[in-house]
């Protein structure tokens, strides 16, 4: 079941992904008049030049293999692990967690009281993938205070996953 909170996540990270927005106003035309093309239109990437004499930029996209998979498991599960010890000294939880985290999540929750987490037993972890994107992920993490979302990231298929935000269970 996904939350609120982790939808508008992924929306964020998909939005942040997305080309920029037109932001200059359209010339005005005459009525009853066309715009007239200046060069054949190209529809996509694959079907050539974008620009007379042009051509068209490389894309590379990073897909899902169960090394993958298998990493970005492990990567929620430890940092769960990590999360859930309310016992441990505040400045001694910050450092161990901050391993599998974003810089921007090490900020984020490097003032949490570890005393006001309420889970201390962490379970596997199962993947909510989108095969089209394999820089980031859904993790579900099953603890005793019930499930976490975890959102994991990566810049290339070589590159570690790292937690950027940890979204609790609903109430």
């Amino acid at each position: 079941m996904k939350t609120p909170l982790a939808l508008i996540a992924v929306a964020l990270l998909c939005a942040a992904c997305a080309p920029p927005a037109r932001t200059m106003p359209a010339p005005a035309e005459s009525a009853g008049s066309s715009p007239a093309a200046s060069a054949p239109v190209s529809l996509s990437a694959n079907s050539g030049p974008q620009a007379p004499g042009g051509t068209a930029p490389a894309t590379t996209s990073i897909g899902w293999d169960q090394a993958s998979r298998d990493r970005a498991m492990e990567v929620a599960e430890q940092a769960m692990a990590d999360f859930a010890r309310p016992a441990v000294d505040q400045k001694q939880w910050a450092n161990d967690l901050a391993r599998w985290l974003t810089p921007q999540a090490t900020a984020d929750y490097s003032a949490v009281d570890p005393a006001n987490v309420p889970a201390n037993r962490v379970g596997p972890a199962t993947l909510s993938v989108d095969e089209a994107n394999g820089y980031g992920v859904l993790a579900a993490v099953p603890t005793n205070a019930g499930t976490y979302t975890l959102q994991l990231l990566r810049t290339d298929k070589e590159a570690p996953w790292k937690v950027n935000r940890l979204t609790p269970p609903s109430s």
